[in-house]
């Protein structure tokens, strides 16, 4: 499928975390943002350097970024997302928009980061593009994403359990595929495609500690979008046997009453070239 074939995944993007902005916090945030350092330090921030973060959230990289003496922007196609980023990061300028069409000048930032956005996007190499576009010559893109979930086993678990007990195949808009950019040969792929060179991509390694198997399901039903509808999408009967499908699937990640999950991320970057 091409990118505009994706007009009905873009709305459930949209209103997906329209939804779930209030909650962010206490879901998926406090995962997201321990992959933060890394990704800041990949972009080489300098003191005073201008960096944007493109699908920012809550504005979490960039009260980071201004922490270390940077000027950040961020942009959200969330107005509940922005309105939490201004008051998390009141020295940063946030705006509402699409990363496809990123509201700023050629070449006006220093750095670009993007923290587990791009899968979000209904056409990512486009916003690969555009964040290209707006960096100066030698700046430079990070971004990171979920690695594949048989490594990421917070949405393996959580996958496998739907896949077990309940229905995978309801009806959902079709959208580009999640996991993509784990794959380090496509997201060099990609960078090189959307005009930066020397890309490169690691692995990040994360691990989330939950309480239970009930508690992590409840955050995949109250955070994200995408897997948030698929769970919302089962009926009552299925969302139950998915639970205790995940009851007896987080059995080896106990350790001291809690379930450790690694998590690992994918970390990529490029640069835009000088000349």
């Amino acid at each position: 499928m091409s990118p505009d074939d994706f007009t009905a995944f873009a709305a459930l993007e949209r209103e997906g975390w329209a939804r779930v902005a209030p909650d962010y916090e206490d879901t998926f945030g406090r995962c997201t943002s321990l992959a933060i350092p890394a990704l800041l330090d990949l972009a080489r921030l300098a003191p005073g350097a201008r960096m944007l973060d493109v699908a920012c959230g809550p504005g979490y990289a960039a009260a980071a970024a201004v922490a270390r003496g940077a000027r950040a922007s961020g942009l959200d196609l969330s107005s509940g997302m922005i309105e939490r980023a201004r008051a998390a990061c009141p020295a940063g300028e946030f705006k509402v928009g699409d990363a496809q069409a990123l509201p700023w000048n050629d070449s006006e930032f220093d750095a670009v980061v993007s923290n587990f956005g791009i899968q979000h996007l209904p056409d990512p190499d486009r916003g690969l593009t555009e964040m290209c576009r707006v960096l100066r010559p030698g700046g430079r893109l990070a971004f990171t994403v979920w690695d594949l979930p048989e490594r990421a086993v917070t949405f393996g678990l959580v996958l496998a359990a739907i896949q077990d007990g309940g229905n995978p195949d309801v009806p959902l808009p079709a959208g580009p595929p999640f996991f993509r950019f784990a794959d380090p040969a496509e997201s060099s792929r990609s960078l090189e495609a959307a005009g930066f060179s020397a890309p490169r991509v690691r692995a990040l390694p994360l691990a989330w500690r939950q309480p239970s198997a009930d508690a992590l399901l409840e955050i995949f039903l109250e955070g994200g979008v995408r897997t948030r509808a698929l769970l919302r999408a089962q009926t009552p009967d299925a969302l139950e046997r998915i639970r205790a499908a995940l009851r007896v699937a987080v059995r080896a990640y106990e350790r001291d009453g809690a379930l450790e999950l690694p998590t690992p991320a994918v970390l990529s970057d490029g640069l835009r070239p000088a000349g």
